[in-house]
């Protein structure tokens, strides 16, 4: 290092307006280069480092702040300014409970990108339970109302099944026509489904990745919902971006809640909805954390949830390091549940990830009809389950699970009128970070809480998976560490924008210098959400 800073003196150009220097008290970048390798003391490398974290943090949110402006003047979107016969019907007569007030102002928001003229990039955040569908159908609705088409991609067959059911129960009557379209329709329905679609008779599709299939064709696409949209790739993404000439308005749903920072960076060029209101009378889940030690006792209650007619879930964890280790942990489990719930007092159905699509369903069925009692899965059953009858979970080796893993299981439970329990079995010995994870289940039921320990835990990386690649490729600034620094950086590239959009000004020129430099070298994915 020291022979590098003699061969180029003075060749480290400031990229900061003097204005922010000031006004973040930050020193010249040069002199934070030379700190941060030879400081003078420990106070000046502390300076130094805040200096290159709110440099680094600060391009990238200029980077996604100009995405969301150049888009929102570049791609025009479909106007949907009519709310008609299919968003009225439904509110007076099919809605079947009162939307709570946070669902309310999240569907506002929506409206009014809808009928700008510009594409809607929007994320919708709802914790489990919170109401996301009902959000989605009523955007679904009003794009109807303008005489355009719609798709809902899921990631798993699992979950588009559950939306395809949970949107045609809801519309039961309305005459609209909901397909689905998985990796299980036959060659006929499939055929017949694309007829419609290109004919524009078709309003509504669900599916799998099946819909980013060439030859799956759109009459008018207006509107794409995606839901758990951290599943799919950026280029998977984009093709469905192309099934128009005018790009649709997207909607991308995630239950999984995102902590504000890593929202503001992962998430920063998209507009965002927060529904952050249960609805009214939802009981919360009781989460209890105990060891094997224990096991007869929750046998026992499970055995008494089950007199009372409920139903339970067990869950083992997967290995990745091997299917067969999956399977072969699942499947003990599995006799062990049999011995201890022996047949004929009890039924007990089997879930996992060897089975195929039409068995899943049956099992499926099976449990959510009430013709079995207990549900022995692998984390299959994480999303797109929803059995209102179901009140127990109990999540076997629950020290392998993620947090976000775990408020997600535990979401498949409390959807009934009864009171719901979580059990968390782990062995004796836990880390430090896995009793963490336990206590904050057991302490909190709120998702947003819960992702904010995660992200102290894990860190952005795994948080972030392929979102924005190259991003959060930081090196220096730490998501979880910096979160001031990542809000003054924030503060200070909007005002920059709202003064001086196209950085014309004098006094901005380091900045407009420093960002064409870089924009040579980086590959531009920004028009996909």
């Amino acid at each position: 290092m020291t022979n590098l800073f003699e061969k180029i003196p003075n060749a480290i150009e400031e990229n900061l307006p003097q204005n922010l220097l000031a006004q973040f008290r930050l020193m010249p970048r040069e002199e934070a280069y030379h700190q941060i390798h030879f400081p003078d003391n420990i106070e000046t490398q502390k300076r130094a480092a805040s200096r290159l974290k709110f440099e680094e943090l600060f391009f990238i949110q200029m980077h996604l702040l100009q995405q969301k402006n150049n888009r929102r003047d570049a791609v025009k979107g479909f106007v949907m300014d009519k709310v008609g016969d299919y968003v009225n019907d439904f509110y007076a007569n099919y809605l079947p409970f009162n939307l709570t007030e946070a669902q309310k102002r999240v569907i506002k928001e929506i409206r009014a990108d809808m009928k700008t003229g510009s594409q809607m990039n929007r994320l919708l955040q709802g914790d489990v339970g919170s109401g996301k569908t009902i959000v989605a159908l009523m955007s679904i609705l009003i794009a109807l109302d303008n005489k355009m088409q719609c798709a809902l991609m899921a990631p798993t067959e699992i979950l588009a099944t559950q939306h395809f059911k949970s949107l045609s129960a809801l519309t039961f009557g309305m005459g609209i026509n909901i397909k689905l379209l998985t990796g299980s329709t036959s060659a006929k329905e499939r055929k017949l489904m694309l007829k419609e679609l290109a004919e524009g008779t078709l309003h509504i599709i669900i599916g799998t990745h099946a819909l980013i299939e060439d030859r799956v064709q759109f009459a008018n696409l207006g509107l794409v919902v995606i839901d758990e949209q951290h599943r799919f790739g950026v280029v998977q993404r984009a093709r469905m971006w192309a099934k128009n000439s005018l790009p649709p308005h997207i909607l991308v749903m995630t239950a999984i809640p995102i902590p504000r920072t890593l929202a503001m960076t992962l998430y920063g060029d998209l507009d965002t909805s927060v529904i952050d209101e249960m609805p009214p009378g939802r009981r919360e889940i009781i989460t209890r954390h105990t060891t094997e030690s224990k096991r007869l006792a929750l046998f026992g209650f499970i055995k008494k949830e089950i007199a009372l007619g409920r139903q339970v879930y067990i869950v083992y964890p997967l290995i990745e390091e091997s299917e067969t280790l999956d399977y072969n942990n699942l499947m003990a489990g599995f006799n062990a549940v049999e011995k201890s719930f022996p047949l004929p007092d009890y039924k007990i159905s089997i879930l996992h990830g060897r089975m195929t699509p039409e068995n899943k369903e049956f099992e499926m069925q099976r449990f959510k009809r009430g013709e079995t009692n207990i549900m022995v899965s692998t984390t299959v059953i994480e999303v797109g389950v929803d059995v209102p009858n179901a009140s127990v979970m109990v999540i076997e080796s629950a020290e392998r699970f993620g947090l976000s893993q775990l408020h997600q299981l535990r979401g498949r439970v409390g959807r009934g009128a009864e009171q719901s329990y979580c059990i968390l079995m782990t062995g004796y010995k836990l880390s430090a970070d896995a009793r963490t994870r336990m206590e904050t289940m057991v302490r909190t039921n709120n998702g947003f809480e819960i992702a904010e320990v995660d992200l102290q835990l894990r860190g952005p990386g795994d948080l972030s998976g392929t979102r924005q690649s190259g991003l959060l490729d930081l090196k220096i600034a730490n998501l979880a560490a910096d979160q001031k620094i990542l809000q003054a950086a924030r503060h200070a590239a909007l005002e920059v924008l709202e003064n001086d959009r196209l950085l014309q000004k004098p006094e901005n020129k380091p900045i407009a210098n420093f960002i064409e430099k870089r924009e040579k070298n980086m590959v531009n994915w920004g028009g996909i959400s």
